[in-house]
């Protein structure tokens, strides 16, 4: 993972010192390259021991180590994606449409970059083993993380998979709670700390059911109490309704699940997939 979205990723477990060290680095990233040590924590009004406290936070050794990481990332990002990238996720009032459009899309692009080259491959082919031979899969998110659950279960309807997307968390408790044999129970959040999609998986795993969680934080309670989980990488900007950068992450994870689950029996899917194409045809 980027040093950047290791920064997004783990921001639940940062001090109120730290996040404002966070926050900085998310607005301006090239402040590290630009600030000593004691110039970053006088901006941030915070200390020198919070500045290493936040880089070891993140793994690394020190403030020496994270300028060098987020130089090479800066760099290599520049030259891939343009000078975009540099002023961070946030969008700034002075930005023209053009600009913010720029921004996302390249922040759209790293991001789906970032998760499938940074994928548990293992964990990946574990995951479409089980929902081939489940018997019943139970989708649930909250908020903007339910339309990626959403996907899924579009996905997975169409190829004729016994799959229900939970409206509310009473009836994912429910239906996690009476999991037959077979049951996979799929969580969505990026955050990983939504504490109804949590208990989610905590029922059904307690009822027997194998558990997966899609989450942008490996840290996470969700991504603690799942038995499998798949991790997106993202940033997300401050100024947004619901998910943007994380969703289309999540969305390039459910695109790889349903290819793997597809492929398991690539005849059957074919044919499942033109004849409801067929049948939902206009006349």
């Amino acid at each position: 993972m980027g040093i950047q979205s290791s920064i997004e990723a783990s921001s639940a477990k940062f001090t109120p010192a730290m996040q404002r060290v966070a926050t900085a680095i998310r607005d301006t990233p090239s402040l590290v390259l630009n600030k000593t040590i004691y110039e970053l924590a006088e901006t941030c009004e915070t200390s020198v021991a919070s500045v290493v406290r936040f880089c070891q936070a993140l793994g690394l050794s020190g403030y020496a180590q994270l300028r060098m990481s987020l130089a090479t990332e800066l760099g290599k990002e520049t030259a891939q994606y343009g000078g975009n990238l540099i002023l961070g996720a946030e969008i700034a009032k002075s930005d023209t449409l053009r600009e913010m459009a720029s921004k996302v899309a390249s922040l759209e692009m790293l991001a789906i970059d970032e998760t499938v080259s940074g994928l548990d491959y293992e964990a990946l082919e574990r995951v479409v083993a089980a929902l081939d031979k489940a018997q019943r899969i139970l989708l649930f998110g909250i908020g903007a993380s339910q339309f990626v659950a959403q996907d899924l279960h579009h996905k997975l309807f169409r190829i004729g998979r016994n799959a229900f997307l939970l409206a509310d968390p009473h009836e994912a408790w429910t239906a996690a709670l009476l999991s037959p044999p077979g049951t996979v129970a799929f969580g969505f959040s990026h955050s990983g700390e939504t504490a109804d999609t949590v208990r989610y998986i905590e029922i059904a795993r307690q009822a027997g059911a194998l558990t997966i969680a899609l989450t942008g934080s490996p840290e996470s309670p969700l991504a603690k109490a799942a038995e499998e989980c798949l991790v997106s990488r993202a940033r997300e900007s401050r100024l947004r309704a619901g998910a943007m950068v994380s969703r289309i992450a999540q969305l390039a994870i459910v695109d790889c699940l349903f290819l793997g689950v597809a492929n398991q029996r690539y005849e059957q899917t074919v044919d499942a997939l033109q004849r409801t194409r067929d049948v939902t045809h206009p006349r």
